[in-house]
């Protein structure tokens, strides 16, 4: 990709608005390759936290079996003469019997869980393999675009978009805000929090002639026809609205006569 050389103090809103919407949407597609890869990451990282810790129960559990055999051994020779203690003894072998069962209850877990983190790793492999080429791309566009825009709108772009990611890089599961730092107005609303868009900031935004954030969200907001060469499909549109509003009356006169 060719970097643009336009002198970033020539840039207008317009087109500073068209780079950030871009950016965007170069982004997004980056956290839908992370999302992909989903809870692998995730779900390896557990099943090596629960191996760890089967071994350790394992490992207490054969040293605790030595010893209560050991033990049992040295009590079985004192029965005769303490005969008090037998009770006391018999629970104990009891309780081996149990730690044997779950003993082999924890080797089973061991087996089963060993052998899906084994799985779950090769499948992660293979996803990062896979979409790792993309993601450098991207990431280079990215960086290339924010390099287009001056420091202080950078800068607030990717604030905006780290406090809209919520936590995406931490734990995807909890990801809610999908990273969104420049949307669309759609429908009157806010194409990140939804809340509805005054109409005269509807047009201001159509107007392309300064930065407008949601006073609800913090986020940079756009028209939808923000990357559109022409008019075509804003005037489709438009029309549309027009026809629509137009039958609304005739529905309304028809009424009322």
């Amino acid at each position: 990709m060719a970097k643009n050389t336009v002198n970033k103090e020539e840039l207008s809103v317009e087109d500073k608005l068209r780079s950030l919407h871009k950016l965007q949407q170069i982004d997004s597609q980056t956290d839908e390759i992370r999302k992909l890869r989903g809870e692998l990451p995730l779900e390896v990282e557990d099943l090596e936290d629960e191996v760890a810790g089967l071994q350790t129960r394992i490992a207490k559990y054969d040293e605790e079996l030595k010893e209560n055999t050991a033990s049992i051994a040295a009590k079985k020779n004192e029965i005769q003469e303490h005969q008090t203690l037998i009770e006391k003894y018999t629970k104990q072998q009891d309780n081996v019997r149990k730690k044997k069962d779950t003993l082999k209850e924890a080797k089973a877990q061991l087996k089963e869980k060993t052998g899906l983190l084994k799985e779950k790793k090769a499948e992660l492999k293979a996803l990062v393999a896979e979409t790792a080429k993309e993601e450098e791309k991207l990431m280079k566009e990215s960086n290339l675009l924010l390099a287009d825009l001056d420091e202080n709108l950078g800068t607030a772009y990717q604030r905006i978009r780290k406090n809209a990611r919520n936590g995406l890089a931490v734990r995807i599961r909890k990801n809610a805000r999908n990273g969104l730092a420049v949307v669309t107005v759609n429908r009157d609303a806010c194409g990140g929090c939804f809340n509805k868009i005054p109409p005269q900031r509807q047009l201001d935004i159509r107007a392309r002639k300064k930065i407008i954030v949601c006073e609800h969200c913090g986020r940079i907001l756009v028209d939808k026809y923000i990357n559109e060469t022409d008019n075509t499909q804003e005037l489709k549109d438009l029309e549309a609205a027009k026809q629509k509003k137009k039958r609304t009356v005739r529905k309304k006169v028809k009424k009322e006569a």
